[in-house]
């Protein structure tokens, strides 16, 4: 039986954890200022000279987007981005539309259509950045009238660039796989973007940051002279787990009212413009941390020690096959493991009962094979005909449901847009994809593993592993 007298906190801390802003979908809008959280290996990618920053899904490379281009959020970075005070920033391309700043996939598609090079299309979004800052006039009717304008006018268009500014200036790109459901002509896009980059280089006091996801980085966008310049200055968004542990706390001691309150009385912290900051110790693996936790989740997860530890278990458990779990997993996973606490286990004696996580890696799974399908369509394809497949298992195995499906090849699964990239090469060129994208992973005896991650929610089975939903 519980201990009644634990159960009042353990019901003040569900709700405190329920009312908590647990979300990291910001839709282009600027993120409240009690959710900014730097990790340590973010700090890199703020920095005025990082122009490539490269990060997976729900790393942040939107949320960085977004807080960059509020002047109050980025005076709350303080020292750690005191170089960011006074900077003008602009978006030269993201999820939302604007048109008047950027072309969208249309426009793209149209231009290199009538064979226009991306290259130029990029230095007119950064012309007409600069001339609307500079208050002056430049052909800006429609953006081939503008890259006109360049073609016709270089010498204008230098001056332009290099005259006196009494002003510094950051344009910022994200989301560029929506510039083309291409593969190659989403590459040509980028590289023309990242020579862009290298041409405004040579201009003082403007600088540029582009957020590659790591298939993008990893293709041939970089294949021109000089790219060295640029992946010299690479940032990757990267998550420790005790990067993670110190973004949740940071949420959970800005809850609302009394839950927020709750939270403090566990979590050491300090207030900081009147949004309260985790301390220190509760951004680093520490024994703080790991109590703190512990006092929401319980010492483990089952009845004794040997099921695992609910600290270490729930984000290696998120993890992907390259051992990475995001910031948006871990999240919807315990705000999914406090709503089913409440239903399920309402006289726990902790907040977060241990099958309850289960259920919130559950959750969490679903979600992620939902943005999987966003962003790459050929994967919930591939990856649904393993349902009911126990893993680890035989290639073989895998091909056999592949070949079934797709009796005429790899080339013959349908994406409308982004499909593998190495079909050409068969089933193990579709392999190599996967696990690219952290997927599936080959273990050393050359069986196919799935990570947690994503086997629950495509519906395989592990040994002793969480199940699937039914």
């Amino acid at each position: 039986m519980s201990d009644e007298s634990t159960l009042p906190e353990a019901h003040a801390l569900r709700a405190a954890i329920l009312a908590a802003p647990l979300q990291t979908s910001h839709f282009g809008e600027v993120p409240n200022a009690a959710e900014l959280y730097v990790p340590p290996s973010h700090l890199k990618a703020l920095r005025l000279d990082a122009h490539i920053v490269v990060g997976g899904r729900g790393v942040g490379k939107s949320f960085w987007t977004a807080v960059l281009q509020s002047e109050q959020l980025r005076g709350l970075l303080g020292r750690t981005a005191s170089e960011l005070t006074g900077v003008s920033v602009r978006l030269g391309f993201a999820n939302a539309e604007n048109i008047a700043h950027y072309p969208n996939a249309d426009v793209f598609a149209a231009f290199l259509d009538q064979g226009g090079a991306p290259y130029d299309l990029w230095r007119a979004v950064i012309l007409r950045w600069v001339a609307e800052k500079s208050e002056q006039q430049i052909a800006c009717q429609s953006w081939p009238e503008t890259v006109a304008w360049l073609k016709s006018e270089p010498e204008a268009a230098a001056r332009l660039m290099q005259q006196p500014r009494n002003w510094r200036g950051l344009i910022l790109f994200d989301a560029l796989d929506r510039t083309s459901n291409v593969w190659q002509r989403m590459d040509d896009i980028v590289r023309g973007l990242l020579r862009a980059l290298l041409w405004l280089k040579t201009c003082s006091g403007l600088y540029a940051k582009v957020f590659l996801r790591e298939d993008q980085a990893e293709r041939t966008v970089f294949d021109f002279p000089d790219a060295s310049k640029l992946t010299a200055t690479k940032a990757e968004l990267t998550w420790a787990r005790h990067d993670l542990h110190g973004l949740l706390w940071q949420r959970l001691i800005n809850a609302p009212g009394e839950h927020g309150k709750h939270m403090r009385v566990i979590c050491p912290h300090s207030e900081q413009a009147g949004i309260w900051r985790v301390a220190d110790s509760m951004k680093v693996e520490s024994e703080a941390q790991r109590r703190a936790f512990e006092r929401l989740a319980g010492p483990w997860m089952g009845r004794d020690r040997r099921r695992g530890v609910p600290y270490t278990w729930s984000i290696s458990h998120l993890a992907d096959g390259q051992g990475r779990t995001s910031p948006r997993s871990f999240l919807a996973a315990i705000r999914q493991a406090a709503e089913d606490s409440t239903e399920r286990h309402g006289q726990h004696e902790f907040a977060l009962h241990f099958e309850s996580i289960k259920r919130g890696i559950q959750q969490a799974s679903e979600i992620r094979v939902q943005e999987m399908a966003e962003d790459y369509p050929w994967v919930r394809e591939v990856l649904s005909e393993l349902r009911g497949l126990n893993v680890p298992c035989e290639f073989d195995a895998v091909v056999a449901r592949w070949k079934h499906k797709f009796p005429q090849g790899p080339q013959s699964i349908p994406s409308d847009r982004l499909p593998a990239q190495h079909v050409q090469r068969g089933w193990d060129g579709l392999r190599e994809d996967l696990q690219r994208l952290g997927l599936i992973e080959t273990k050393k005896d050359k069986r196919i593993d799935m990570p947690d991650l994503y086997r629950v929610g495509f519906g395989l089975g592990r040994k002793g592993g969480v199940k699937p939903r039914n």
